[in-house]
């Protein structure tokens, strides 16, 4: 019966592939006929897309209705408390996303014990953050008990997160069409609470709330959809020994990504300390145009790594074909985004948000070239993982967190907003590229990102 099951369950994909690729040109579909694993990466890839055009294009709208009514005062507050919770985030997730589904892909037998370890470390860090965040806003902030709340509701929204476990088995299976109409659906209903709030409207902290309700029901969605497939969460279980393999590959990911949320988001929080809580709102509006961009790399490289990981183990020479050709898409998108963004950057500011948030589009015009350096670092993320060079990735992202709290402390004071900008650019550059320079062992990384950027002229490495 399982055998059946497994069957059908490959004719219908094979049939779902077949429907989509005949509407694409016939030179396109003739290459693709029979390959049916590229097949199955580009539908998922076309599911994500799909998630990340749906929030671009409502979440956008509602974002800025948000912004426009709270005003860049306390929008800059929401923000702040955002920002606050992400700088902890790393502790939530135990940089656990790669690496589970690297084992699960590697070792399908123990998925069960994979998956039930990996949910009972992540549990155990959304706890901890939460305990974490709430204790120093405390201590920073004790009297202003608003703050206090924002953070306590945002970081309480992690511990429901650890349900994102399932999105690893998803991953692995190259079947995140399922994560997709979880998380949306969950997208959708926040999205009209949100609209409900700003017609009654409703104070900060609703919003606040807001987010916290989309969380719990895509969480309850993973479920029902996990389930839906065959699988059963009571198929779970912990392992010391597995926990102890996962965050030995783990943890230097963990810091990794400790670092990465430093300079995403520490600028946010040192404008709200330096400048002021209308500065953040300024700044987080024109980031929210600029990092918007980013689902794309992300989409990409989540659809990608599993194949790349495999390929590994058979063929050098084409693994690291695959990574060049994944370092010229990068480049070529972000430079796509960037430049025709920098020429309307104040345009479009003025024209989403109003004008009291103007000078957010000088900003904008800067910041957006940070994507360039985050699609070239997200690409290597796979070859990070397939090399066990996690320890690297960590030096990189720590070098590039460290530069940009020091260049934020001499830039803010003088160029406020634009400062902020200017050194998450520098950071972004110097933690995806420049560093692989260093090394002997991720020089030839280096080479293929530069060759990406020299209209994929070939470099001697």
């Amino acid at each position: 019966m399982k055998r059946f099951t497994e069957g059908t369950a490959i004719r219908a994909e094979r049939f779902m592939n077949a429907l989509w690729t005949k509407y694409l040109p016939r030179s396109i579909s003739q290459h693709l006929e029979d390959r049916h694993n590229l097949q199955k990466i580009i539908s998922n890839t076309s599911w994500l897309f799909a998630d990340k055009v749906l929030r671009l294009g409502v979440g956008l709208i509602v974002g800025v209705w948000v912004a426009r009514y709270l005003g860049p005062e306390q929008f800059g507050l929401l923000s702040y408390a955002t920002a606050f919770v992400a700088l902890f985030a790393a502790i939530a997730s135990l940089g656990l996303d790669s690496i589970a589904v690297r084992d699960i892909v590697r070792e399908p037998a123990h998925v069960g014990e994979i998956l039930g370890t990996v949910f009972s470390l992540r549990l155990a860090g959304s706890l901890a953050t939460l305990v974490l965040t709430v204790t120093c806003v405390s201590l920073m902030k004790p009297a202003e008990p608003l703050m206090r709340w924002l953070i306590l509701i945002i970081a309480g929204g992690t511990v429901f997160q650890a349900f994102d476990t399932i999105d690893y088995w998803f991953q692995s299976q190259v079947q995140s069409r399922f994560t997709v109409i979880a998380k949306n659906s969950a997208f959708l209903f926040a999205t009209l609470v949100k609209i409900a709030l700003l017609l009654i409207k409703a104070p900060l902290i609703a919003f606040a709330s807001a987010g916290l309700i989309e969380i719990i029901v895509g969480s309850m969605g993973l479920v029902i959809a996990y389930r839906s497939r065959g699988q059963y969460l009571k198929s779970w279980c912990w392992r010391l020994s597995w926990a102890k393999r996962l965050l030995r590959d783990s943890w230097p990911l963990i810091f990794a990504i400790l670092s990465i949320n430093i300079y995403m988001r520490i600028d946010q929080v040192m404008l709200g300390e330096m400048i002021g809580r209308n500065a953040v709102g300024l700044y987080s509006a024109a980031i929210k145009l600029s990092e918007i961009w980013y689902f794309i790399p992300a989409a990409l490289v989540s659809s990608v790594a599993p194949g790349i990981i495999q390929i590994k183990m058979t063929s050098e020479a084409l693994y690291y074909l695959r990574l060049q050709k994944l370092f010229n898409i990068m480049t070529a998108l972000s430079f796509s985004i960037a430049i025709p963004m920098t020429f309307l950057s104040t345009r479009l500011v003025t024209f989403l948000f109003g004008n009291v948030y103007s000078a957010a589009g000088h900003v904008l015009a800067i910041h957006i070239w940070a994507a360039v350096f985050v699609f070239l670092g997200l690409a290597q993320g796979p070859w990070d993982v397939s090399e066990n060079l996690t320890k690297l990735a960590l030096l990189r992202t720590a070098s590039g967190a460290v530069l940009n709290v020091i260049l934020n402390l001499v830039l803010i004071p003088k160029f406020s907003i634009v400062g902020a900008a200017v050194a998450t650019v520098i950071s972004q550059a110097f933690s995806a590229v420049i560093l692989n320079s260093i090394s002997a062992r991720t020089r030839i990384i280096f080479f293929k990102q530069v060759q990406s950027a020299l209209f994929f002229r070939p470099i001697k490495t």
